[in-house]
């Protein structure tokens, strides 16, 4: 008998069988910087009906890849060149990982031989070890026939339990290596249900409930786990018929309309410091819930978790009822069980807790009001809500330091997964990464709205921005500086470390490659602007001129920014 497969007369490369690999596993968007030695793999990637967005930096290609992730639950794909190529996408995957969004991080690689012998090869670095650290996984294809296997791993890797990056290096040879096609046919599949359902204890769903029933003081605290989830249906349906508050962390806004009536953003000092038995959705006690420690935390506090990942469980406070599974499932068991096991939130809490989301409403609108000239950031970002109100598909990505943390608590989101963060790792530079994967994953408009300071990091991405014509807004909030501009060098010879250039005009930028810009003083100028670009749904960027002396130094986090402990001044 012959056991030999029959082979064919035509053969393929690692090139083909990549992007094969990749059509097979429903990836439709590649998002990267070309180079060597992907260039042509890039070019195959578009000639295979996969779309390819190019950037202006891998930082940015990385951002915006890890943020598809999170748009659509499937792992993005950035994919770069070799050595620094490599390293300023690690920059993007790194992140990724920390904040459990999926992403596949492909690149070229030198000669292996070369690079471990440390020859002195092109680009020459090891690059999957360097990738190690900061990832869930990495791994190098080392053979043509390893190449759908190398790609199974990495999808199934980036989705399941804790989502996060997975680096896949690929060498310039593997690329470019032969083999029989339809041999090399045989070699590729399609990942199987990469994430899948995973449902707790029946008696911790139990455990939950009953603490939950007892509490004087329930909090729910949704985190972007949650938003990332898809489960909308289920967490508000829980929200609703237990009465529970719940507090949003920046990118679960929407889960949940702001305006909710359990909703208690706008009390979070008082819910946080009070709350004796807490429900975690997607949220961990990391630094932006200051570790679950008094005195923002009730030093009684109970805790109940729900997290993928069992490792989670304890990290910084004891956790009461661990929920060990994905957020769909425990939310479901957690829904269906309570008929047995009835919870209602005490009413004298819900009225607390609205006394004082009224009084800070209150206050909040009396700072709306205020109408300053040059321009403060509340009266600027009042007119970006007013436009923003009645639009509620638009995205909105907003990043900086005063921008992000006014921004946060100014504009009401009503849609899930339309707001966009700089996230767990509070890492500048994510700004137009993400606008413009929203405005590839989705089609809708996006309103990017950028301190001064943090659209410099990506701001060349304005061109990527107009090549592609999507329907993306930047408002850049211009103070003049990072945190605010009018800071002074004590010996009067530079500019001091926290200012940039006085009376900027960002809006030039986008005009130099087509878009529309749009440079304002006044907050009616910024309603009107705003209005007109997104009607238009074409590229542009608004410069809003502050009063330099707007802004706090790191805006809501001045006390993790040291200061000198003996006053500043010129060393004689």
């Amino acid at each position: 008998m012959n056991t030999v497969a029959p082979r064919s007369d035509s053969l393929t490369d690692g090139m083909h069988m990549l992007i094969d690999a990749l059509r097979l596993n429903d990836v439709d968007t590649i998002y990267g910087v070309v180079g060597i030695p992907i260039t042509d793999l890039a070019r195959l990637a578009q000639a295979s009906g996969i779309r390819y967005i190019g950037f202006r930096h891998e930082s940015a290609a990385g951002h915006a890849a890890a943020v598809a992730g999170f748009l659509t639950k499937k792992p993005g794909v950035l994919l770069t060149v070799s050595g620094p190529g490599f390293l300023n996408g690690m920059v993007a995957a790194a992140n990724a990982t920390v904040n459990c969004f999926p992403l596949v991080h492909i690149a070229g690689s030198s000669d292996r031989s070369t690079v471990d012998m440390q020859r002195g090869d092109y680009e020459e670095l090891d690059q999957m070890a360097a990738a190690k650290p900061f990832v869930k996984a990495s791994f190098r294809i080392n053979r043509v026939q390893d190449i759908g296997r190398g790609v199974a791993r990495a999808i199934r890797t980036a989705a399941s339990g804790r989502p996060g990056g997975v680096y896949l290096d690929v060498p310039a040879s593997v690329l470019t290596e032969t083999m029989d096609a339809v041999a090399a046919g045989d070699t590729l599949w399609r990942v199987a249900d990469p994430a899948p359902a995973l449902h707790p204890a029946a008696e911790r769903i139990t455990d939950a409930l009953t603490l939950l029933a007892g509490a004087r003081q329930p909090l729910i605290v949704l985190g972007k786990g949650a938003a990332y989830a898809q489960a909308d249906d289920t967490i508000r349906a829980f929200i609703e018929q237990t009465g529970i508050p719940f507090l949003p962390m920046s990118m679960a806004k929407g889960l949940l309309p702001d305006g909710h009536p359990s909703s208690v953003a706008a009390a979070r000092s008082l819910a946080l410091r009070k709350a004796d038995v807490v429900l975690l959705v997607g949220a961990r006690l990391n630094w932006l819930l200051a570790q679950g420690e008094a005195p923002h935390w009730s030093p009684s506090a109970q805790f109940i978790q729900v997290d993928i990942d069992p490792s989670e469980f304890d990290s910084n406070q004891p956790i009461a009822v661990p929920l060990a599974g994905d957020i769909g499932s425990v939310m479901d068991d957690l829904v269906a069980a309570l008929d047995q096991h009835p919870v209602t939130c005490p009413q004298l809490w819900q009225i607390e807790l609205g006394e004082k989301r009224r009084s800070n409403d209150a206050t909040m609108a009396a700072r709306l009001a205020e109408d300053p000239h040059p321009m403060g950031f509340y009266n600027a970002l009042r007119s970006v809500r007013d436009v923003l109100a009645d639009r509620l598909e638009v995205y909105v990505v907003n990043e900086g330091a005063n921008t992000l943390d006014i921004g946060r608590n100014v504009l009401d989101m009503s849609v899930p997964r339309h707001r966009l963060d700089c996230g767990t790792w509070g890492v500048m530079g994510i700004g137009l990464g993400y606008a413009i994967a929203a405005a590839v994953e989705s089609g809708k408009p996006v309103v990017a709205i950028e301190g001064d300071s943090a659209f410099g990091f990506s701001g060349m991405e304005v061109e990527t921005i107009c090549r592609y014509q999507l329907p993306i807004v930047v408002v850049v909030l211009n103070n003049g500086g990072v945190y605010r501009g009018d800071d002074t060098d004590p010996t009067g010879t530079d500019p001091a470390p926290t200012v940039l250039s006085e009376g900027a005009h960002h809006e030039q930028v986008m005009t130099a490659f087509g878009g529309t810009g749009y440079h304002v003083t006044t907050p009616a100028e910024l309603r009107t602007a705003l209005g007109q670009a997104l009607d238009a749904g074409r590229p542009a960027l608004i410069d809003c001129a502050l009063d330099v002396a707007a802004g706090t130094e790191s805006g809501h986090l001045t006390n993790l920014n040291p200061r000198s402990a003996v006053p500043l001044s010129p060393i004689s």
